[in-house]
């Protein structure tokens, strides 16, 4: 199988070296596309050191899901990684043990595990603990009733697809504010196809997102979870992978005895609620307000 791999940037300067130069190293070949939005930095200049297979588009033009199909449509393998700027891989298998789970004809996509860069904050590191065990597994559309939405979970920080599978899928459509990987991972579940996780295949992604940037990112998932209304309908609701959530970070933090973070644990949690609510009702708030409530105001220009 030939492999194509994607990073979308904007810049990307401070990142772009030491990944590159990891995956200058991996120990499969592949062939490297930079798709970038307009970066007014060197990110195209580093860029080119390694790879002439760069596409430049408008800022205004980037969109999660379609700009990473534009690339998609372009690339020449027959499997598509899709990797973002602020992640690193691990070793030099990285690329190596994510495109595996492919041997199985009945995968349309993978993705990896994350771990957390050493400064993240203890919210940031439960995250990656949570949604990224140290078990692979392998899930299709029966899962639903043991897993609900979480069946289709996938992340686009480091994730692979099957370029035929997305194309029967008709790829990742415009005009998602966030979630294009859960959109394409559901799609794929419910054209047939399975979705693994490979726990071998491993990448530094983390964050450590204030309560602010918290509640904005909630916001944006709710207004996902209500423009693409037909995943939790099939799938299920979020709040019940939430209330699991939880229940998990709260033991984290008492097993790493930080008992003075429970009461940023609580406000942290209530307001992502908070944000998930009114991203699906946002139709009812004011225009000026939606932007400023949004981790990705400039979206809204096209869809207010």
């Amino acid at each position: 199988m030939s492999l194509s791999l994607i990073i979308p940037t904007y810049n990307a300067q401070s990142y772009l070296p030491a990944l590159l130069e990891k995956l200058k190293h991996q120990s499969v070949g592949f062939e490297l596309i930079i798709i970038d939005s307009s970066s007014t930095d060197n990110t195209v200049t580093i860029a080119q050191e390694y790879t002439q297979n760069i596409i430049i588009i408008p800022q205004n033009e980037f969109d999660h899901g379609g700009t990473r199909t534009k690339a998609a449509k372009e690339a020449s393998g027959d499997i598509i990684v899709f990797l973002t700027q602020d992640a690193l891989p691990y070793d030099n298998k990285t690329i190596e043990n994510i495109i595996k789970s492919f041997d199985n004809p009945k995968v349309g996509a993978v993705y990896g595990r994350q771990l957390p860069y050493p400064k993240t904050n203890p919210f940031g590191k439960h995250l990656r603990s949570f949604n990224y065990g140290n078990t692979s597994y392998l899930r299709t559309l029966e899962d639903k009733k043991k897993f609900g939405i979480k069946t289709a979970f996938l992340s686009d920080s480091f994730s692979a697809y099957r370029k035929s599978a997305l194309e029967e899928i008709d790829w990742i459509k415009d005009g998602l504010i966030v979630g294009e990987d859960s959109y394409a991972g559901a799609k794929m579940l419910l054209a047939g196809y399975s979705l693994s996780y490979s726990a071998d295949a491993k990448v530094y992604h983390s964050h450590s997102y204030s309560i602010l940037q918290e509640f904005r990112r909630y916001f944006d998932i709710g207004v996902f979870h209500k423009q693409e209304a037909w995943i939790p309908k099939e799938f299920g609701k979020a709040e019940g992978e939430g209330k699991k959530y939880i229940k998990s970070e709260f033991k984290y933090l008492l097993s790493k005895y930080l008992y003075y973070r429970i009461p940023e644990f609580c406000i942290r949690n209530g307001m992502k609620y908070l944000g998930y609510k009114l991203g699906q009702n946002h139709k009812f708030l004011h225009k000026s307000l939606i932007k400023y409530l949004s981790m990705h105001p400039l979206w809204w220009d096209k869809h207010l």
